[in-house]
């Protein structure tokens, strides 16, 4: 009778909010993993509860860390065949994604916290080095998380986000300045109110298959409904071709996995890690001018848009006057964003070229 009475007292909003939490609570720790040979942990690290996808007992341990609006399915193909290949493949859902919590402050999002997740993914697994390996935002927070703990990572192979140091200037006001009243999703997920999360949980299907097939390469979609550039025209699903089909690398069975991680979580804690740019560049003020010491592979498509249609040699020349030891460039052809799903032979077989070099 007490607790009946407790729980009526908290208003219609709340309970509805508990039942929310419990139901997702419940859903992320029931689910099976649906790619055969991979199973999935809850642990705890750095204050929060993380979803872990691992195969492979023994071996070095190599960490994946995703992107957005990704989780650890991005990595589907390359974690059973690098734990077939005799490593340790564990590829968490990042903050704030899939089946691990999303605190719900925007700075609990920073790079400080970001880095402290995957430090304590090793720390919860009893393992004192790892080799890391990140894509999109993944990428961004390995770039720092091995500056920020030097002693823990041995190598790094990151994908799609070529990194050239701190900048001079915030690159969130640059991209503001840039945009002006322009439509620039980074500059649209910055806005006040939740506009962009409130656009996509409305939608996650047609974000997920709208942003997956507009930057990746040899997509057949339709028209965008805007095509006018400013801001006001409106948000970002309907500035993406809708696709007319799926291509190889991205199924039905696919996409409706990865548009359910996105109906339970939702999309707000993947938007601020966007929020957090600025507030990145402020608090990594100390690692102007520092070099990424351990041996590492930069992997890209030749049509990711993040490249901007730069060469091996071009990147090649950016990135080494911050890395004491960058192996590689390798960009695979007729490949957009989703470098690793997208060609997840030729992205595996470039993995374990440098994983057998070190």
């Amino acid at each position: 009778m007490t607790k009946k009475l407790a729980l009526s007292k908290l208003g219609p909003f709340f309970l509805s909010l508990i039942i929310s939490v419990l139901s997702f609570q419940l859903f992320a720790q029931s689910e099976q993993s649906p790619v055969s040979g991979v199973s999935f942990r809850f642990i705890e690290s750095n204050g929060i509860t993380m979803r872990i996808a691992e195969m492979g007992d023994s071996g070095p341990l190599l960490l994946l860390a995703h992107g957005w609006p990704e989780s650890w399915y991005s990595w589907r193909h390359q974690i059973v065949s690098l734990a077939n290949a005799g490593y340790r493949v564990v590829a968490p859902d990042m903050r704030g994604f899939g089946g691990t919590e999303a605190p719900a402050d925007v700075d609990d999002y920073d790079v400080i916290h970001t880095a402290g997740d995957l430090v304590g993914i090793l720390d919860a697994l009893g393992e004192e080095t790892a080799i890391l390996v990140g894509h999109d935002w993944g990428a961004i927070i390995a770039w720092q998380t091995v500056l920020l703990h030097p002693e823990r990572f041995t190598a790094l192979i990151n994908m799609s986000v070529p990194y050239r140091g701190r900048s001079a200037q915030s690159p969130m006001d640059r991209m503001r300045q840039s945009a002006g009243d322009n439509f620039h999703y980074i500059v649209y997920h910055n806005e006040p109110g939740g506009v962009a999360e409130a656009e996509y949980d409305a939608n996650p299907r047609g974000l997920i298959s709208h942003v997956y097939l507009g930057i990746a390469a040899n997509s057949e979609t339709l028209p965008p409904k805007v095509t006018d550039p400013l801001r006001s025209a409106g948000g970002w699903i309907d500035r993406l071709g809708a696709p007319i089909r799926l291509p190889d690398w991205l199924t039905e069975d696919d996409l409706s996995y990865i548009v359910s991680q996105f109906e339970k979580a939702g999309f707000r804690g993947g938007v601020n890690y966007y929020r957090n740019f600025h507030r990145n560049w402020e608090i990594t003020e100390h690692l102007t001018g520092e070099k990424i010491s351990i041996p590492t592979l930069f992997i890209a498509g030749e049509e990711d848009f993040v490249i901007g249609g730069a060469t091996r040699e071009q990147l090649l020349a950016s990135m080494s006057p911050v890395m004491v030891d960058l192996r590689d460039v390798v960009l695979i052809p007729n490949t957009g964003h989703w470098v690793q799903q997208e060609a997840p032979l030729e992205t595996t077989a470039a993995m374990l070229e440098f994983l057998n070099s070190l």
